[in-house]
């Protein structure tokens, strides 16, 4: 089993609420869950109206599908958001 996981930072630019900044990332988080089947959560910067930084996760039995499925998501979300940074990593789980 591989276990694709990646971390995202992305800028909200102009964004002057919690709120404003809850809705924006609800929206890319639904769309990135609904669209990938990637498991995704906001996980740090959580007081910063300006930054978000997300966490995907994503489990395959092979590193190919497991590496598409994430870049095929971080792609979606470069296209949504302007992305300031992306730090991913595959992890092989053996039996």
């Amino acid at each position: 089993m591989v276990v694709g996981v990646c971390r995202i930072s992305i800028a909200l630019h102009g964004n002057r609420s919690l709120k404003g900044k809850r809705q924006v990332i609800r929206s890319v988080k639904d769309k990135v869950k609904k669209r990938f089947n990637i498991s995704i959560a906001e996980v740090d910067n959580h007081d910063i109206l300006q930054t978000a930084s997300l966490g995907m996760c994503v489990a395959a039995s092979d590193s190919s599908h497991a590496d598409s499925q994430i870049q095929k998501a971080v792609n979606f979300i470069s296209a949504q958001a302007d992305v300031t940074s992306i730090s991913f990593e595959l992890i092989n789980i053996k039996e």
